[in-house]
């Protein structure tokens, strides 16, 4: 389970997250939404580590991980896909996948698992990142994520760029990921109304704060919500 009580960031004066609060547990998925600059990015990246909290705590299944290196958050269970899908365009698919299980305490997961989840990179795992599409890439990302096993998952928008049927298809195997994984999902997405059709539970952000946390059924449902930070 993943816990976060009053977590805070500052890039200088500026305050890009201001005492958020949530809880994920597994095989459950949370939408992060709001608008651009609403703090999203921040969040997911003050979790894993790559930014420092300014005040709060990130805790995972009990454990303080709020100041610990990367590499120990990662080797404790939590991954992080970044916005831009991130692969190595020079390294071959397999290598790219290798690389995702380098910090894993007990060993990473075989890529012949990932494979299965994902048959298209199978076809061409001897192949440079460079030639795969856009949707490929995300299904790499992912992918390497998962070689490290991990019991949380942080994904910041996996439809960006995508195609409106290859990011539903995206949006489908997160929540079959999440279910059959039994995975901590947070999901940062900027097309709310997608991210809301597979979430448990989702949280609207704006400048930093929570401004509503509810049922996504609720938030789809509040017209003035939609209209002030949802964008539908």
């Amino acid at each position: 389970m993943l816990r976060i009580e009053k977590l805070s960031t500052h890039y200088g004066a500026v305050r890009a997250v201001q005492e958020v609060s949530l809880t994920v547990e597994p095989g459950t998925v949370t939408a992060v939404l709001g608008p651009n600059g609403a703090g999203k990015t921040s969040l997911l990246r003050t979790i894993s580590g790559l930014q420092r909290a300014s005040g709060g705590s990130v805790a995972l299944d009990g454990e303080d991980i709020t100041r610990m290196a990367v590499e120990d958050i990662v080797r404790r269970g939590l991954a992080h896909v970044p916005e831009g899908r991130g692969v190595i365009t020079e390294l071959t698919v397999e290598d790219n996948l290798r690389l995702g299980g380098l910090w894993r305490r007990h060993g990473a997961a075989p890529a012949s698992e990932i494979y299965e989840l994902f048959p298209r990179l199978q076809e061409r795992k001897a192949q440079p990142a460079s030639r795969l599409s856009g949707g490929e890439r995300q299904m790499l990302s992912i992918g390497r994520a998962l070689m490290a096993r991990p019991r949380v998952l942080l994904l910041d928008e996996p439809s960006l760029g995508l195609a409106p049927l290859l990011a539903s298809q995206i949006m489908g195997l997160v929540r079959h990921l999440c279910e059959t994984l039994e995975l901590a999902v947070l999901l940062v997405e900027q097309n709310a109304r997608s991210a809301l059709s597979i979430a448990d539970r989702g949280l609207v952000l704006d400048l930093g704060r929570v401004v509503a946390e509810d049922d996504p059924r609720r938030l789809a449902a509040d017209e003035g919500l939609r209209h002030a930070y949802l964008g539908f």
